[in-house]
């Protein structure tokens, strides 16, 4: 139903206007306090990059925050991530994480992120906490936050903010009668606009979300999707349905698909039931780290990687912030 609303295909978001309304003012009013000199953001003593975006749901947003923290890393910078942590509860914070963080303390995005790209990465509801650990605990050249464009408290140099390009920006209302932080204003005032598949727009780097092999989860093993018998899919993502269609882009034909709650918490019991012994249980990567510490031999997931077309100057202009 949220969908339908958001999408402008019903006409029930007029009832939601007034709460609209109000997170407009609010939002508009906490981005001013900032802008105007009420408040006072707290400057890191090295650059910061926001990878955000304007909407609610699956943008794409952490496969580019990987994309990006791999491109910085192969120009030599020592890379740090921060993040909320959201779907995480630490003992306190700042967390670092380490080998043995669980996605129940960090949260399932900068768990991911540490794994694949090898970056000190640190969570905590205030960022600034967050990148003086970064700091603290080691060398870091540059710092990307995972999410944050709304988060004004801390100073940035470069805003970055992912589109969905099949999506866009739905009936364009703020939350919750449509699905925007931010109304669509806000992207004159960014740095870059990356939009994720479908037509990109004047201005845009286009980007595409590739995926690679199957992995299977107990043992590693790689294998072209469409090779995997009796699929059933599922997804606890922003936007489940982009992964089915990724699926069957591939030649994949689930037998099942099952969509979870973004950042939903998962159990051994739980998942074994969506699938028989006979069928390949077949999950996104988010879900994989979640479900690794009791995985069973049909389970595999299936990695992304952002794709982006012109971001050469887009590189450039964050390194030389380094430089400089």
């Amino acid at each position: 139903m949220i969908e339908r609303i958001w999408s402008g295909r019903s006409a029930l978001y007029v009832l939601l206007l007034p709460l609209s309304l109000l997170y407009g003012l609010i939002s508009n009013l906490l981005r001013l306090s900032y802008v105007w000199g009420w408040r006072q953001a707290w400057r890191a003593p090295v650059p910061v990059v926001v990878v955000g975006n304007l909407t609610a749901g699956g943008n794409g947003k952490t496969p580019v925050v990987i994309w990006l923290v791999q491109a910085l890393q192969q120009r030599g910078l020592r890379v740090g991530v921060v993040s909320r942590g959201y779907g995480g509860k630490a003992v306190r914070y700042p967390l670092v994480l380490d080998p043995q963080t669980t996605t129940a303390e960090a949260g399932d995005e900068p768990v991911l992120i540490y794994q694949r790209t090898g970056a000190a990465v640190a969570v905590s509801p205030r960022r600034r906490e967050a990148v003086e650990a970064l700091l603290t605990s080691g060398q870091i050249d540059i710092v990307v936050t995972d999410d944050g464009l709304q988060h004004y408290a801390l100073a940035r140099d470069i805003e970055i903010v992912v589109v969905d390009g099949e999506r866009r920006f739905g009936n364009g209302w703020w939350l919750p009668a449509g699905p925007m932080r931010e109304r669509v204003g806000r992207l004159k005032s960014v740095t870059a606009v990356i939009n994720n598949g479908g037509v990109t727009h004047t201005g845009e780097l286009a980007m595409q979300l590739v995926p690679g092999p199957a992995v299977n989860l107990l043992t590693g093993e790689k294998c072209d999707a469409v090779t995997l018998d009796n699929v059933v899919a599922m997804a606890g993502i922003g936007h489940p349905p982009r992964f089915f269609n990724t699926l069957r882009q591939l030649g994949v034909s689930p037998v099942k698909e099952v969509a979870f709650a973004d950042h939903q918490d998962y159990s051994a019991e739980a998942l074994s039931s969506l699938a028989e012994p006979h069928q390949t249980l077949l999950m996104t990567e988010k879900d994989a780290v979640k479900a690794r510490a009791f995985a069973r031999a049909n389970w595999w997931y299936l990695p992304v990687d952002a794709v982006l077309s012109e971001a050469e100057p887009l590189l450039a202009r964050i390194q030389a912030l380094n430089n400089g």
